[in-house]
């Protein structure tokens, strides 16, 4: 970065260097002697050769001299690198194989599947030292490559792929004596894969590829055909559907044949038909079973109801007129596709660091034929997915490279040793280990020496007791059982045994693990859960903050175990071998011990003497235990003497705390909190239990072993610990990732999505917020899960709730309008149960039965709007949105399923799969402007029907429409009998819901109605102030001559002047109709110009003032919104727009012009179609917005004053 050298002190401090690297170049083994003396033939670092060079007495630079012989040499010894330069530069052109025809490398060769990593070293190496020339080279590779494909040329070209001439013999496509032949090579693979009868099973007999114009003779492909217009859309799809299903897409110009994906990457057919054309391919490549996982045939996903039967008749009808029956099972093509896109970095062994495709893997030297004969088969026939197979192959590599490493490995306590990791740890020599590498010494002489055994597998521990009375050996637990020990120094003893290695049975002689141990009876289960926190010392604990493995000294330092308990098991591993993995150097460099630690062990204080003699009753340490013991002249084992059976205290067997006293000691007891938030604090025992730290259950159970006598205070203080450990883990687990439904998610994805701020992020982060309280924020729920679909329907008279696909299988709704619904489920994120509340995959929703198999590959494409749509030119998984833009899917369907999304939380990411603001899917190019305003309500896309009305609608409209269940909360659509329970709004039918909704209609009436005990006749009359208004002014009344007029006739009778008519008629056409008083009839501005009641001068006018009826579009948005909010956006002019207001107020209640009814004021606040402001405006109006004329005494009034001085028609109630 600063262009400059630095002192290696400085080099640490910044990184760019350390002191292990520093040891392995100051310390060179062969490994790290990278550069080579042509003179003398050795491997030697840099600074050893620079050494060998002289310098330029004129120029001062270093020169390497080279003398005559390695001159003379240079023709017959190679460098490695030379060899490889030579190899990179020599070339062959390869008469057969892969390379067959084209000119290679013999480094590229020798590279690839024909060679194994033993062939390859072998060659260089003979190269290097001469004994073969280039041109002998030449000739063993082209001999090795031509040997391995004789192997290969027993397969047959088929549809997708390679097809083993023993699969067509099990099909019975060629017979016995054929197959014979072939082996003996008495007929070719091409002369068999010729004869008529194969070559139709092997790749079918010709489609119908193209079309043919008469008139000019030109060919042309289907595709090419529908664009120019001489065919139709759903005959060309059929006719490419039926290549797709017999094998290929055809070019009829061009004579290729091409996989559907090809075929539109080729532009042979037009990224429209992408899916579709997918779809009727899988005939060729199979079918997944959602069951079963596996992968079946056309016919068999046609019995099983995966497609619909008269597609899954149609495209057999193809298969059998081309050849017959495809089997997708053998054809390999497909497997091989999936094997060359599926990479993976091979952790181990000569390629290890490297990333290679699963197809170059399974063709390395770690593969046999019959290994990957079998990969290759289980994948095809579904058994694995790709991701198995790439676990299969790493495990495979893996197994390989430890059986090459078991010559060099040691048994250790837990798991094999490697010999490279005890010469780190210096219990044997760098001598030791070469004498190891070269066979002159074996792993078994080396285990038995004593210092390699002892740190191995330790020096003996005290394994039983030895009954002096009795000449009894007994194991500890026994001797504990039989009242000799106590239970505090039988306890101590076996932790001791199980942090040193085993629990020893001195009778059988036999070294157990704890979980071996408690089966086998030598431990009791009631030590179980003790005994494997002490073998914690031997297999490691967990970190709860890194998650990784530590020592049980670093576990003491982090303060993950009580130091007194620490130190006990510590003091046992050094007095039986050294602390458990290195010696005490080693381990001090490591961080498993430390000085001041080996201090306080060596030089012990009674504090730190905590074992106990049961004879002298002195505390000791478990070294001067050990030197008390006596060694068992049969097996070695090292045994306690016991002259008599040691008393029991008066605590361990009668005394229990009363609460008084168990408070005291609690109070004087402090313990360190280990982790968490209150990591690094001290807390009484007292103090704990009663916090947070404990679950309030395990708080009880600790309190009532305590006072029984049942668990020392100590052992109390142990499993505290460990529950506060454990808790922490999960904890942190929680923290900033989340099990969601397709994957796990992030902190990160939530933030970076903008669903959650920066200072959730970092609460997140530190601890102080969790997961699971995250999703109680309503915002990030509907992000995550949505804020609801349609769920499922509602049958109001029976009040029973079904799911879509029931309601469908019922004859409730027809197809149609099930499948929209079930696809907008898909495409919103998961198909939904209502009966059991569950949210399901659709292919979970296959196998529980939700849904009908004929339905789940319809369902599986309208998924694709959550998982993600396979771009087939990229490779790439994009958004519905980005595969509508790329023609990928019809615009029509995707808007359809876009709108769904969009209504219940917003565009769904593919990746995460979660929905996202809309800022945020702008941004990441997942919707734009134009679509988005296109599919805002009221939205342009109304795509989805209301099987109670057949209205059509938006997605939003729709759930508007549904009731929330009170149970599960989940949206349901109620299905009523559309001509019982619809009700005459202003301009179209309204729904029963639409009205509770509104809280026009209260619930006891809507059930009333549901249950036939009422009528909609009824409950119109009820509801008239709604549904249409009371009476406007509809007219005028002559004193003089008693005479009824229209008030357009009035006005051309000149008895009322032009501007109080208009504006009469203006609140006419706003409170819902234009009135002919004389016949009684309500009519639409249009209807009333038509037949005369106004004339056209009025007409523009009038239609603008009905508007406050019908809506007035936003021309910002292309919104429907209502006279209120038009006035407020300024749309119309503020005086206007109170008249009408006013108008409406005084004939029934605000109109929703998006629902065509009045609402009552406070819904019409809630919808937004009025405020507070305006209601105080027009409850105390001024002269300003008195917005009517009374002619008989020319004052200024509001319309509901002016309402007032009229009279009540006695014939039509006007």
């Amino acid at each position: 970065i600063n262009s400059h050298r630095l002192p290696v002190e400085a080099a640490y401090k910044r990184g760019y260097f350390d002191q292990e690297m520093n040891q392995t170049l100051s310390d060179p083994t062969d490994d790290t002697k990278g550069f080579f003396n042509p003179n003398t033939q050795e491997n030697l670092t840099y600074l050893q050769l620079m050494e060998c060079c002289v310098t330029d007495p004129e120029t001062g630079l270093c020169l390497l001299p080279l003398t005559d012989q390695a001159a003379k040499a240079r023709d017959l010894v190679y460098t490695d690198k030379e060899a490889k330069d030579v190899f990179k530069k020599a070339t062959v052109t390869a008469p057969f194989g892969k390379f067959q025809g084209k000119t290679v490398t013999i480094w590229e060769i020798i590279n690839s599947e024909y060679f194994t990593e033993d062939q390859r070293r072998d060659l260089i190496q003979q190269y290097r030292t001469g004994k073969i020339t280039v041109e002998k080279i030449i000739k063993i590779i082209i001999t090795v490559v031509e040997e391995s494909e004789k192997k290969r040329q027993m397969c047959f070209e088929g549809l997708r792929a390679p097809v083993p001439a023993a699969e067509l013999l099990e099909s019975k496509i060629i017979n016995k004596d054929l197959y014979n032949q072939l082996h003996q090579g008495k007929v070719s693979v091409q002369d068999v894969a010729e004869m008529p009868s194969v070559r139709q099973y092997l790749k079918g007999t010709d489609a119908i590829a193209g079309v043919l114009v008469e008139s000019t003779g030109q060919k042309l492909t289907f595709y090419d055909a529908l664009k120019r217009n001489l065919l139709k859309p759903e005959i060309a799809l059929s006719l490419l559907e039926a290549q797709a299903a017999a094998g290929y897409i055809i070019d009829p110009v061009r004579n290729k044949l091409f996989s559907v994906d090809e075929a539109v990457k080729a532009e042979v057919v037009g990224p429209e038909f992408h899916e579709k054309l997918l779809s009727a391919e899988r005939a060729v490549t199979g079918y997944k079973d959602p069951y079963t996982g596996q992968t079946v045939s056309l016919f068999q996903a046609l019995k099983k109801g995966l497609i619909p039967s008269d597609t899954g008749v149609r495209l057999l009808d193809v298969q059998l007129a081309t050849g017959g029956i495809i089997d997708p099972v053998n054809s390999h093509r497909q497997a091989k596709e999936s094997f060359d896109k599926a990479t993976v970095e091979v952790p181990v062994g000569s390629m290890k660091g490297q990333t290679v495709t699963v197809w170059e893997l399974i063709h390395s030297e770690y593969f046999t034929e019959e290994h990957r004969r079998e990969l290759l088969r289980q994948f095809k026939t579904g058994k694995v997915t790709i991701e198995k197979i790439i676990k299969i192959v790493i495990t495979i590599i893996e197994e390989a490279e430890t059986k090459k490493q078991e010559k060099l490995t040691f048994s250790g306590l837990r798991a094999p040793v490697p010999a490279s990791e005890l010469v780190e740890s210096r219990i044997i020599s760098k001598e030791q280990y070469e004498q190891l590498k070269e066979g002159k010494k074996s792993v078994k002489d080396l285990s038995e020496t004593e210092a390699v055994r002892r740190f191995l597998r330790g020096s003996d521990c005290i394994a039983g007791v030895y009954v002096e009375e009795t000449k009894e050996k007994l194991n500890i637990y026994e001797a504990m059982k039989r009242n000799l020990l106590r239970p505090s120094t039988a306890v101590v003893l076996l932790e001791a045994q199980a942090a040193t290695g085993f629990l020893i049975d001195p009778v059988k002689n036999r070294k157990l693990y704890v979980n071996e141990a408690v089966k086998a009876g030598v431990v009791g289960p009631e030590l179980h859960e003790k005994l494997l926190s002490a073998e914690k010392a031997v297999t490691g604990y967990k970190d709860p903050y890194t998650g990784e493995q530590i020592s049980l000294f670093q576990a003491m330092k982090k303060g993950l175990i009580v130091k007194e308990h620490g130190i006990r098991l510590l003091e046992a591993q050094i007095a039986t071998g050294g602390t458990i993995d290195p010696v005490v150097e080693v381990a001090y460099r490591r961080g498993y011990f430390d000085e001041e630690m080996n201090r306080t062990l060596s030089d012990p204080t009674d504090d730190t003497k905590g074992f106990f003699d049961p004879n002298t009753h002195e505390n000791l340490t478990y070294l001067q235990l050990k030197e008390r013991c006596i060694e068992d002249p049969e097996t070695g084992l090292y045994l306690l003497p016991l002259r008599e059976p040691e008393k029991l205290t008066v605590v361990e067997t009668t005394q229990v705390y009363t609460e008084a006293e168990t408070r005291k000691v609690f109070e004087e007891t402090q313990v360190d909190i280990p982790v968490g938030s209150r990591a690094g604090s001290s807390m009484s025992l007292w103090e704990i239990m009663h916090s947070d730290l404990l679950p309030e259950e395990q708080r009880k159970h600790l309190m009532e072993e305590f006072q029984s006598g049942r668990v020392s205070k100590e052992r109390m203080i142990i499993i505290i610990i460990e529950i506060i450990e454990k808790t922490e883990i999960i904890r942190q687990q929680n923290l900033t990732s989340y099990d969601y439904v397709r994957r796990r998610i992030t902190a990160e994805d939530l933030y970076e999505a903008k669903i959650i701020s920066l200072d959730i992020y970092n609460l997140l982060k530190q601890g102080s917020k969790t997961f699971r309280e995250l999703l109680d924020v309503e915002t990030v729920w509907k992000y995550l899960y949505g804020s609801g679909c349609v769920a499922g329907i509602y049958i109001p008279s029976s009040k029973q709730k079904l799911s879509i696909y029931q309601a469908l299988k019922k004859g409730l709704i027809n197809s149609e309008v099930a499948r929209s619904l079930l696809e907008a489920q898909a495409a919103t994120g998961f198909m939904i149960d209502p009966t059991k509340n569950e949210m399901l995959t659709v292919d979970e929703a296959v196998r529980k039965g939700l849904v009908g198999p004929e339905i789940h590959d319809r369902l599986l494409s309208a998924e694709r709007a959550v998982t993600g749509y396979r771009d087939p030119y990229s490779e790439q998984k994009i958004s519905i949105f980005q595969a509508m833009k790329k023609d990928l899917i019809p615009s029509e369907e995707a808007l359809k399923l876009l709108d769904a999304q969009i209504a219940t939380g917003g565009v769904i990411d593919p990746r995460p799969g979660f929905h996202l603001p809309l800022e945020v899917a702008c941004q990441r190019g997942f919707i734009n402007k134009e679509t988005y305003d296109m599919l805002s309500e009221p939205s342009e896309v109304r795509s989805y029907v209301d099987p109670s009305t057949d209205e059509k609608l938006s997605y939003t409209q729709l759930l508007k429409r549904c009731r929330k269940d009170e149970n599960s909360g989940l949206l349901l659509l109620p299905l009523c009998d559309t001509r019982k329970l619809t009700f005459r709004g202003l301009r179209k039918q309204i729904t029963v819901e639409e009205l509770v909704r509104s809280q026009v209609m209260d619930e006891a009436t809507a059930q009333r109605l549901q249950e036939g005990l009422t009528s909609v006749e009824e409950v119109s009359k009820n509801l008239k102030k709604f549904l249409e208004g009371t009476s406007c002014i509809a007219g005028v009344f002559v004193d003089s001559t008693k005479e009824r007029l229209s008030v357009y006739q009035a006005m051309k009778k000149g008895i009322i002047r032009p501007g109080t008519a208009f504006e009469l008629l203006e609140a006419q056409a706003a409170t819902g109709y234009v009135i002919d008083p004389i016949k009684g009839l309500k009519l639409t501005v249009e209807e009333a110009v038509r037949m005369g009641i106004v004339g056209p001068e009025f007409k523009d006018k009038l239609l603008s003032a009905e508007r406050a009826v019908t809506g007035y579009r936003d021309p910002y948005s292309g919104k429907l919104i209502s006279l209120f909010q038009a006035m407020k956006k300024g749309l119309i002019l503020k005086d206007h727009g109170i008249r009408l207001l006013e108008a409406q107020i005084a004939t029934g209640g605000i109109i929703d012009p998006e629902e065509s009814h009045r609402l009552p004021v406070e819904m019409a606040y809630k919808r937004g179609l009025f405020d507070e402001e305006m209601n105080a405006i027009l409850l105390d109006p001024s002269d300003d917005t008195k917005g009517f004329f009374d002619p008989n005494t020319e004052e200024n009034l509001t319309y509901l004053q002016l309402m007032e001085r009229c009279v009540t028609d006695p014939e039509t109630g006007l």
